[in-house]
């Protein structure tokens, strides 16, 4: 399947980021916009109380689900947005690491943010995305 998503690289940028900078998607693309993906079981109670990479995990597998019902998957995504309560750096690598495993080989370009809260109780981790399509 063709995909939409061309990941831009730059020799004048560091190469330490794990993510592309920027990407790029033709005019003839559907765009898909995601609401924040949150760590929330079917019941509506948070997953993973007290655990970033748990979290992490749990609103990567609800972004699927939301992707899925557009007709889309990880590999369309063309941006994130990963916002982490926490002030602590350790925390918020701990919720990219899974992020970023995640989407494997394809590093779509990412912001990774400390938040003060988010919206649910016990929430951690929140992922916001951005995806595109190319519809036959």
């Amino acid at each position: 399947m063709a995909r939409a998503v061309t990941l831009i690289r730059s020799a004048s940028l560091s190469d330490v980021a794990e993510y592309a900078y920027a990407s790029t998607v033709p005019a003839e693309a559907r765009l898909i916009f995601l609401a924040g993906a949150c760590p929330l079981n079917d019941d509506g109670s948070t997953a993973a109380i007290g655990d970033y990479a748990g979290q992490a995990a749990k609103a990567i597998e609800n972004m699927q689900a939301a992707l899925a019902a557009s007709g889309a998957s990880l590999q369309d995504v063309i941006s994130t947005r990963v916002l982490v309560a926490s002030a602590r750096q350790e925390d918020l690598v701990a919720a990219w690491e899974v992020v970023r495993d995640s989407f494997a080989d394809h590093d779509v370009p990412s912001t990774l943010m400390g938040v003060t809260v988010l919206g649910y109780k016990d929430q951690l981790v929140e992922i916001e995305a951005v995806a595109a399509v190319l519809d036959s």
